[in-house]
This record gives C-alpha cells, sequence and structure tokens, in this order.
C-alpha cells in the first residue's frame, strides 16, 4: 500500500472494512478484531493510526514485538487459526502496520474465550444469538437451514395425499408401490432423519406447517398511499400453508390487488396486468427458496400505490452482491427446499429468475440490507 492509499484511507473515517488502533498490547482485543473481521467481509486493522485518523506512527521496536504478538494470537487466541497478511507502511510520522484479515472460509471464528465476533458498520460485537451462530456457520456451507430437524415430528407428520400425488407425478410410482418403508423414503429424499422431518419436509409436505413452525408464513398488505404508517388498507392477509400454498397464496393477492388495463384490446378481454405476471412469480419464488430460515421471521409483501415491496428475511449469502445477481449469479441457501422447488415451483435455479424479471418489467430495484438483515425487491408501479 503507497502512502497516498493509506492517506485516503484515514481521511475517509473508520467503516466495516477499516479499523484504526493506535497501538496493541493485549492479545484478546487484537483477537477480537481479527475474528469479527474474519466473520464479516474481512477488512485491514491500521495500527499506528488513532480513532481520530490522525496518524501517530509506530518505530521498528513496536513493529517487530506487533508481528510476533500477531502472530501468537492468531495460532494461539482465534478458532479456527487465521492467516492474515501483514504490510509496513512508511509515513512522515513513522510506520503504519496494516493487517489484512481476508473473509473467513471456515465460519463461524471465535476468539480463545469462545466469543463469535461480529462486525456492525465499523464497530464490533459479540453474536447475540443461536440463530446468527448458525448463520455464519451457513455462509461457509457447514450447514443449511433447511436440514434443520424439527422436534415432535415424524414421518406421520407428512400430508399423505399431497405427497403421493407430487411423488406420483414427478417418478412415475406412488409410494405405496415400492417396495421400501416410507421412512426409508423420506431419509432418502433427504426429508427426514432419525425420527425427526427436518425444516424443508415441514415447509413443503407437512399437513400443517404453521403449526410447527409458525413464524414461516407470508404477510402482505395493500395499503391506500404510499407508506407503511398508513392507518387504513385496502386488504391484509396471512398466507400460510406448504410452501406450493405460499407460492400460489402470494401470487393471487398480488394479482387482485394490482390494475389491469384494457389498452388496444376488445372490451371483452381480460385486460392487461400493469405488472407482468412472471414478475411476481419470480420475485415470489426466490423470496420463499432464498430466504434466511435461521431467522424466525415471515417474509412481507407490501402494496402501495407507487411500488411493490417484497422483503424476504436474510441478506445475500455469502459473495453475492446485488451487481453480480444482476449477471445471473446465484448460490443456493436452501439446497432441499430449492431441489425440490424446481418440481413444485416456476423456479429453475439456474440464477435467470431475477434477469427475466428484469426484462420483463424494468422497473424494479433491489437492496441488500446487511444491517437489518432483509432483502428487497422493490417494483415500481
Amino acid at each position: 500500500m503507497q502512502f497516498s492509499e493509506l492517506e485516503a484511507i484515514v481521511k475517509s473515517g473508520e467503516d466495516s472494512k477499516h479499523q484504526f488502533k493506535e497501538n496493541f498490547t493485549n492479545a484478546s482485543k487484537l483477537a477480537a478484531e481479527i475474528v469479527a473481521f474474519s466473520n464479516g467481509n474481512g477488512g485491514q486493522i491500521l495500527i499506528g493510526v488513532k480513532d481520530n485518523g490522525e496518524i501517530s506512527g509506530l518505530n521498528l521496536n513496536d513493529i517487530s514485538r506487533l508481528n510476533q504478538l500477531i502472530s501468537n494470537v492468531c495460532s494461539q487466541n482465534v478458532r479456527p487459526a487465521i492467516n492474515p497478511v501483514t504490510e509496513n507502511i512508511t509515513t512522515p510520522n513513522g510506520l503504519v502496520l496494516a493487517i489484512t484479515v481476508p473473509q473467513g472460509i471456515s465460519k463461524p471464528y471465535s476468539d480463545q474465550n469462545g466469543i463469535f465476533w461480529t462486525k456492525t458498520g465499523a464497530d464490533k460485537r459479540p453474536a447475540s444469538s443461536r440463530e446468527e451462530i448458525l448463520r455464519l456457520a451457513q455462509s461457509s456451507a457447514v450447514i443449511h437451514a433447511d436440514e434443520t430437524l424439527i422436534p415432535n415430528t415424524s414421518e406421520k407428520s407428512i400430508d399423505g395425499l399431497y405427497f403421493s400425488s407430487f411423488f406420483t407425478e414427478q417418478y412415475g410410482n406412488s409410494p405405496s408401490d415400492l417396495d421400501i418403508p416410507f421412512k426409508k423414503l423420506l431419509e432418502n429424499i433427504h426429508l427426514l432423519k432419525g425420527e425427526n422431518l427436518n425444516l424443508a419436509g415441514v415447509l413443503l409436505f407437512a399437513k400443517q406447517p404453521q403449526i410447527i413452525l409458525p413464524s414461516f408464513i407470508i404477510k402482505a398488505v395493500a395499503f391506500n398511499g404510499a407508506d407503511v404508517t398508513e392507518t387504513s388498507y385496502l386488504d391484509s392477509r396471512d398466507i400460510s400453508g406448504k410452501l406450493e400454498e405460499q407460492f400460489k397464496g402470494a401470487l393471487s393477492f398480488l394479482i387482485n390487488n394490482t390494475k389491469t388495463f384494457q389498452g388496444e384490446q376488445s372490451v371483452n378481454s381480460i385486460g392487461i396486468p400493469e405488472i407482468p405476471k412472471i414478475v411476481f412469480e419470480e420475485l415470489v419464488a426466490n423470496a420463499i427458496i432464498h430466504r434466511d430460515y435461521f431467522t424466525s421471521a415471515p417474509v412481507r409483501i407490501l402494496i402501495f400505490n407507487n411500488r411493490i415491496e417484497i422483503i424476504s428475511p436474510g441478506y445475500l449469502p455469502n459473495n453475492l452482491t446485488i451487481e453480480n445477481i444482476l449477471f445471473g449469479n446465484s448460490n443456493i441457501r436452501n439446497p432441499i427446499i430449492a431441489s425440490f422447488a424446481a418440481k413444485i415451483l416456476p423456479y429453475r435455479g439456474l440464477g435467470s429468475g431475477i434477469l427475466r424479471s428484469i426484462k420483463a418489467y424494468p422497473k424494479i430495484e433491489f437492496k441488500d440490507d446487511r444491517d437489518g438483515n432483509l432483502f428487497v425487491a422493490t417494483v415500481w408501479r
């Protein structure tokens, strides 16, 4: 790094990618900073820079001591071990030691006390819940939410008629025609393990999924205005059921609460929808399939007089960004749900749904809200 680059960073102040420290003597504090960056998207710790951006500088003895401290911390005070890169930058006030911490590939990382530190803006904090720690593991593909086993469920929780109809249509045989116990069949297709259904099995095929998992519904509201604080609404619905039923219910709500136009068609025509149906199909399917199921919250559909917002719990996983999903990149957060969705919903899992939506209706914006742990698709009317 050149001094001019350092100056530019310092002038911009601390953020989620850069942390300033005048010096370090405490191994535990350094470990916490390194763990937080590894559990996030990586970043740099600049030692020899005060919190206010003033470069205080270090001498050669400081550099020698700090390099030994960094080596010890990264091998003994963080779990699993982390391998940052260090660089000495010459400034008029002395040296600045830059520690570049990569985004971890074996999340979650913790310090020697078992604390899982994360970044929130320029600050760090301990992961505050089991779900947050599980999300860190999920980002390294160590665990997937849809594999989570659900207590007090079994093969008897499955809606037999619905599952049989699905299975027969997809595989040509009824489950009862197979020479295999039903429980073993569910294990083979990754919906059950041991005695319990996993989350995918419940949401896809249980008789009444919301009795078991009440948070995983779709809350839909059509407002009589342009703001969520409106005191009146045109329509409101809690859409529950299996994922296929939720998809169909959400689609119906969206179509019923948006307009159609006659255009140049005859008076007997059914009208041209203001927003093509494929847009709703793709965005609702994405919200259901790719949401963060470690977060106990509903998908929300909010219809305003100038826009429609489809809000999914969970920001984009791993290294996905708004920019690369617009080029067709994808990352499957819930692989079991995604594999069955390709057979139940208009979903192909090729990363092309967003592209099809925009091609059909370009006035769509996306927001990856990492602080709020949300992904928002806004369709402007």
